[in-house]
């Protein structure tokens, strides 16, 4: 065997196949092109890369526990997928399951006896897995994302389908009415939104402390508890505590308003987050790398709101036009600090109005133009803002 890639997922499969030999591209020279071996490539690798195209035999990490892996949740979407994963596992860890993939722990470092694995699953592993298959499938909405890496939209959300392909009559898949048509041989439930989730398997929404987006992650959650265990806890869901960086609010020393949603990185999720302050006149920070995604939906869903915008990132002059096209208010800004400090001076100003006013950190964008990570980015964003 050998791994494309040095990174986390290559390095924790190298520690269980210890005679697999990792590349990356400073070892193209002694790579062979020719070899028939079997080759997992990393899920940060990019189809478009030499190794990967001229290798005969690929498959993701995914695969080569496709015999092994016990039965499994996999979870999968644009949005959300972190936070359900994690719910899910809160409401199964007493059971016996564990979790990893995408969310930071590489499953050759999961145990095999574990009764259930809750795998969050992104769209790059799917491209690259041909054998391995979930006994559940909970995918999120798809929307725009990754086009830069996949090529093009539809070969974004064909990876995020993948699976349903692989999946037998005794599988689970819950997925989004909108590809109710897609063949699988999987028992299919398809949702339009929380509400038909919550009607269609009996789940009493008022018993539930979270509102959208984090309503729907709590319902697939409780949905999964209830096909595996039989059993719907409401206490329990109740007590998760939702990472920072979602949707995250907190005041300033004057009693402003702020929220912290850098892990938005796409559009939806900064669709999202907009809904629960419609009543609101909103200070929006946007920008960043969005990795070549069609913003138009964004700006379309924007003019429903008294907005402002304040840009930031590599994007900046592809905002500031798209606000232009669309009559939205923007202040080119380039950096998060120029941002806070203009959004500081109006939050003086307009002091008297300040329970009617909330200044939001969603960007819609990968930060990785400007910060190493979404959370490094708002950590900063809560620093400027509280110092």
């Amino acid at each position: 065997m050998r791994i494309l890639g040095k990174g986390q997922t290559a390095k924790a499969l190298q520690n269980k196949f210890i005679n697999a030999v990792m590349y990356d591209d400073n070892d193209i020279d002694t790579y062979d092109f020719d070899s028939e071996e079997l080759t997992v490539v990393s899920p940060g690798i990019p189809p478009y890369k030499n190794m990967v195209k001229n290798s005969l035999n690929i498959c993701s990490d995914y695969d080569i526990f496709a015999k092994d892996m016990p039965y499994s949740i996999w979870i999968s979407g644009t949005n959300g997928k972190t936070t359900t994963t994690q719910m899910i596992q809160h409401l199964l860890q007493e059971y016996g399951s564990v979790y990893g993939g995408n969310i930071g722990v590489p499953i050759s470092s999961l145990s095999t006896d574990a009764k259930y694995w809750i795998l969050e699953t992104s769209s790059f592993t799917l491209h690259y897995t041909n054998k391995a298959k979930p006994n559940i499938y909970v995918l999120l909405p798809i929307s725009d994302d990754h086009v830069s890496w996949h090529g093009t939209f539809k070969d974004y959300e064909q990876s995020k389908l993948k699976p349903l392909g692989m999946m037998n009559k005794d599988d689970i898949a819950i997925i989004p009415y909108k590809y109710k048509d897609v063949k699988s041989d999987a028992r299919i439930y398809t949702y339009k939104d929380s509400i038909d989730l919550a009607t269609q398997f009996n789940i009493d929404t008022t018993k539930i402390k979270f509102k959208d987006p984090f309503l729907m992650d709590s319902l697939m959650a409780l949905i999964c508890s209830s096909l595996v265990e039989d059993k719907i806890d409401y206490n329990k869901i109740n007590q998760f505590k939702v990472d920072e960086h979602k949707v995250e609010q907190f005041r300033d020393k004057k009693g402003n308003l702020w929220v912290n949603d850098s892990k938005a990185t796409n559009v939806d999720a900064t669709i999202w987050a907009l809904k629960g302050f419609k009543d609101k006149k909103i200070r929006l920070i946007l920008g960043g790398d969005d990795k070549g995604a069609d913003l138009k939906p964004l700006f379309e869903q924007l003019q429903q709101y008294d907005i402002s915008i304040y840009n930031i990132g590599t994007n900046t002059n592809k905002l500031q036009h798209l606000a232009q096209i669309y009559n939205i208010s923007c202040s080119s800004c380039f950096d998060l600090k120029t941002a806070v400090s203009r959004i500081k001076i109006l939050n003086k100003i307009e002091k008297e109005n300040k329970e009617n006013i909330v200044s939001i950190l969603s960007p819609a964008a990968s930060s990785l133009d400007q910060y190493g990570s979404y959370a490094l980015r708002g950590k900063e964003f809560k620093n400027l803002v509280l110092n």
